[in-house]
């Protein structure tokens, strides 16, 4: 039987704890370690499976990783060749479409063949690619995706959504491409700041960082550098609901608040205030778990959408924590359409969930939650399941949990120095 958790409810989650460092920026990292002529030192990597797989699909290529420390990896990329993708290796992630711009502008020409990932609902890549054309790519799309260019040349392009790998493709293209891009249009997630970070500390000349237009200087000569990776705040939002849910009295350190804005702003709705103190992210026990009404006492939403807006990954586990909290709400998650359906899960362990359509459900709370037998369909919603088994009483056991390992370090290991009553089973 494949490996899953088994879980023993009703303990609070107290203690300290670190947050990994962010994947979604560790990922757009590792692939842009191609543009530069000299080793890249990364530190506070998440060893996480989809971590893995870039730093197998750089191997694959013929650059050097090397794990230096647990969370540091030094990457000397001169060795690599220009060849077609693992089609194999590709299906296990869908950041493996990072790879276009960085190999495009390195060699000319890539091939790859589509991404894998998470099964949310449909995932475009059109922004990506109408990107890459702007900057003087052709594109040929059919069971694989091929790219050429002869040079990458600047150019003022408006994204036609602010897609964030779309973006940080943009992003690694445009430092590569002769001349100024001014990018509009952008996602500015926290990831997609930190990716410009480490373009700049390999050479680019990039501004806007944080905002949605960028301004990029391209065809600077890019080296290798040290960087750090930052706090996942999707990983510090699953905390922080964590402990609200099981009422328990956790630190989390380090955050970097206004990353957190949005987020906090999204749990403050439901009841559940944490306080920063410096870098530290404190949650009480004792939250008061109460939905706030809208002005007149209307039912209020809690929507996701771009940067800075409630980030969509949080969503899941803002569900979760709304079934613990006294009064309704109504979720939207806007940007994919297959993500909500893992609340008949939570239906099923007790919750009081109206799944109005494939974008929006509401929650009445609370509920008392019991254990069950269920199954992760995704990173964001194995997580979201796995803080549902914490909070119920009784024992529940959760398949597929390969999905929540693509995502979260050693998370059995953390929860359970946190007091949960957590298993690994691997029969």
């Amino acid at each position: 039987m494949p490996p899953r958790f088994k879980v023993e409810g009703g303990r609070p989650a107290n203690g300290a704890v670190r947050p990994a460092g962010n994947k979604n920026a560790a990922l757009p990292i590792l692939a842009a370690t191609l543009l530069a002529d000299g080793p890249v030192t990364l530190s506070n990597v998440p060893r996480i499976r989809d971590v893995e797989s870039m730093a197998a699909l750089l191997a694959d290529l013929g650059a050097s990783v090397t794990w230096t420390e647990a969370n540091t990896v030094l990457v000397d990329a001169r060795s690599a060749t220009s060849k077609p993708l693992d089609p194999v290796l590709c299906a296990r992630i869908r950041a493996s479409i990072l790879f276009a711009a960085p190999l495009l502008a390195r060699f000319g020409k890539v091939v790859l063949p589509p991404p894998g990932g998470d099964v949310i609902g449909r995932r475009r890549v059109d922004t990506h690619f109408l990107a890459l054309e702007a900057l003087g790519a052709s594109v040929l799309v059919g069971d694989r995706y091929e790219i050429e260019a002869k040079q990458l040349t600047g150019a003022d392009i408006f994204l036609d959504e602010p897609s964030v790998t779309g973006t940080e493709n943009a992003l690694m293209a445009a430092v590569a491409a002769k001349g100024r891009t001014v990018l509009r249009n952008a996602a500015a997630e926290p990831h997609v700041q930190d990716l410009a970070r480490c373009l700049i500390a390999m050479g680019a000349h990039i501004e806007g960082i944080g905002t949605n237009q960028y301004i990029i200087e391209g065809g600077r000569p890019l080296g290798g550098c040290a960087f750090e990776i930052g706090p996942d705040h999707i990983e510090i939002a699953s905390f922080i609901g964590l402990a609200a849910v099981t009422n328990g009295q956790m630190t989390i350190d380090p955050v970097r608040p206004d990353e957190l804005r949005s987020v906090l702003g999204g749990f403050d709705r439901l009841g559940i205030r944490p306080r920063i103190a410096g870098t530290s992210l404190i949650v009480d026990s004792n939250q008061e778990r109460r939905v706030r009404p809208d002005l007149g006492g209307h039912v209020p939403k809690l929507e996701d959408g771009p940067w800075p807006a409630f980030p969509a990954d949080a969503m899941s586990i803002a569900i979760v924590a709304a079934t613990q909290c006294a009064g309704m709400v109504l979720v939207f998650e806007k940007l994919f359409e297959s993500r909500l359906f893992f609340v008949d899960k939570l239906i099923g362990m007790g919750a009081r969930i109206v799944l109005c359509d494939p974008h929006r459900a509401v929650i009445s709370g609370p509920s008392s939650l019991r254990g069950g037998t269920v199954e992760s369909p995704d990173i964001r919603a194995g997580m979201a399941m796995l803080i549902a088994a914490m909070a119920a009483e009784g024992t529940s056991v959760i398949h597929n949990i390969g999905q929540i390992e693509r995502g979260y370090e050693r998370i059995d290991t953390r929860l359970r120095a946190l007091g949960a009553s957590i298993e690994r089973l691997d029969d």
